[in-house]
């Protein structure tokens, strides 16, 4: 990582800020005007300025939920980006065509697991549809790992990149105390205002993800993000810029009350640590996490309580309002929880995963038919005949909330090999790079991620697909590991 530049001129930021300001502005259009305009503009813009327009996809996807709410006219933005950034890439090279199939061993895993799993859900009775909605879920960001691992990178693209995250994450955190103190009145979508949750759900900070889970995964990596950005700004320029960045964000994550986000980052640090030995750095986190309990974690609770003495309420709040740090770990293994994880919750869905594994071994009853991006817009053909009710928790629109038995259930004995393929090939990569920076965060959140995956379906997480793989490709690209590929002239490509 030497080869990182901090230098950035105001016709880049004045860039990211006009196509950032673009998005802003089509929210106030009818959505098919919506559509067309910002359709139009992110075609030019992701083919004449195609690393800008990478950048641009950072906050687009952190805040595409609330976008499309407000106007669902930009859903297809991020698509856009994607395809068009790759057509450039294949245009360019069209000289350069055999280079375009060298492929490492993780992705021919891939490949093949995505493969094998759309032709047993296609004889299984899925829908073709449902097939390629779960086909682009999982493969659409591997797209940005192909397009970056193949380019000859500005120097400072990484820094960019992570500014934009800092800049995402504070608007995320303002937004975040703003919801919690006025008790899910604030800065919100109304319908967002409106949605009844449990007393224990109450108390998380949702955001403008609305999903505290996926707020905590992106507060992960905007803490990543100021911790790099410490490290490339030797000079210690903006050090308390990126002093209270990290103790917000520290902040915002404890408020979402995230069990498997915070079990997720300690297993990162954990196996980032064992590598790098950075005692410093560990030190830094340490200081950064109690200050953040101290100035936003317990000022925010103790502020909530404050203004309802005040009478400050909500009408959709439940009667009895609990929850913090210790009641979310402790609330884990009570017998309520317990019980509701048996009859509809994630316990529920792991016993019925393996009663569809013991119907199909070897094969899985196929994408779209278990706990996956596909079975929320589609009907599993599969869930009548396993007692699936739609009155259960969600019934037929349900994550498995654990990417593993999704996998073992749609894709058998054969899904579980090439999947497990696909992840060992990778960390395999990692560990060959164990000595540099970037290796060993890449092997910590390799981990971070394998565990993430028994709480969320994590590969299907597009707000962190979309991290992992772009960091995983600048890793790819900074190591030369692929033929490098022409995606912008290098003249231009230096300014930008």
């Amino acid at each position: 990582m030497n080869d990182i530049s901090v230098k950035m001129n105001k016709k880049e930021w004045l860039e990211i800020f006009g196509a950032i300001l673009v998005l802003v502005a089509a929210l106030l259009l009818p959505p098919s005007i919506a559509q067309i305009s910002t359709a139009v503009f992110f075609v030019l813009f992701a083919f004449f300025k195609p690393f800008q327009s990478l950048v641009i996809l950072v906050p687009y996807v952190i805040f595409r939920t609330f976008f499309i709410e407000l106007n669902p006219g930009l859903k297809l933005i991020g698509d856009l980006i994607t395809i068009v950034v790759l057509l450039r890439l294949f245009l360019l090279n069209t000289k350069k065509f055999k280079t375009w199939f060298h492929f490492k061993p993780f992705e021919y895993f891939f490949f093949a697991f995505l493969i094998f799993g759309a032709i047993i859900g296609y004889k299984n009775g899925v829908s073709l549809g449902a097939i390629v909605f779960q086909l682009r879920t999982f493969g659409v960001m591997y797209l940005l790992y192909y397009i970056l691992s193949r380019s000859e990178l500005p120097k400072n693209f990484l820094v960019k990149l992570a500014w934009v995250t800092v800049f995402s994450g504070a608007v995320i955190f303002i937004q975040g105390i703003f919801e919690k103190l006025s008790m899910r009145q604030l800065l919100m979508p109304e319908i967002w205002t409106e949605k009844i949750l449990s007393s224990t759900n109450f108390v998380r900070v949702y955001g403008m993800l609305n999903n505290p889970n996926s707020l905590a995964l992106v507060m992960f990596f905007a803490i990543g993000a100021v911790f790099f950005l410490r490290w490339a700004y030797k000079n210690n320029e903006f050090k308390w810029t990126f002093r209270i960045a990290q103790v917000a964000f520290f902040g915002m994550l404890l408020l979402t009350l995230s069990r498997g986000t915070w079990i997720s980052a300690f297993v990162f640090v954990l196996f980032f640590m064992l590598l790098s030995r950075n005692w410093k750095l560990l030190k830094r986190i340490a200081i950064s996490f109690v200050v953040a309990i101290a100035l936003i974690y317990f000022p925010v609770n103790w502020g909530v309580s404050f203004l309802q003495n005040l009478g400050v309420e909500n009408t959709v709040a439940p009667e009895e309002i609990s929850g913090g740090i210790s009641n979310r770990f402790t609330e884990t293994f009570s017998d309520d929880t317990l019980e509701l994880m048996q009859e509809s919750g994630r316990m529920f869905y792991i016993k019925k995963g393996f009663e569809v594994l013991k119907d199909y071994p070897i094969t899985g009853a196929g994408f779209g038919t278990f706990g996956g991006s596909a079975t929320l817009s589609y009907d599993s053909p599969i869930y009548e005949e396993y007692g699936i009710r739609s009155d259960i928790y969600g019934g037929k629109n349900f994550y498995s909330d654990n990417q593993y038995i999704q996998v073992i259930a749609e894709t058998g004995a054969v899904g579980v090999l090439l999947f497990a393929g696909f992840l060992l090939a990778m960390v395999w990569m990692y560990w060959k790079e164990r000595k540099t920076i970037f290796g060993q965060y890449l092997f910590g959140l390799w981990f971070a991620t394998g565990v993430a995956g028994f709480f969320y379906n994590i590969w299907e997480l597009k707000v962190y697909v979309l991290f992992y793989f772009i960091l995983f490709g600048i890793f790819a690209s900074m190591r030369t590991m692929y033929p490098m590929l022409k995606l912008s002239d290098y003249e231009k490509q230096k300014a930008e």
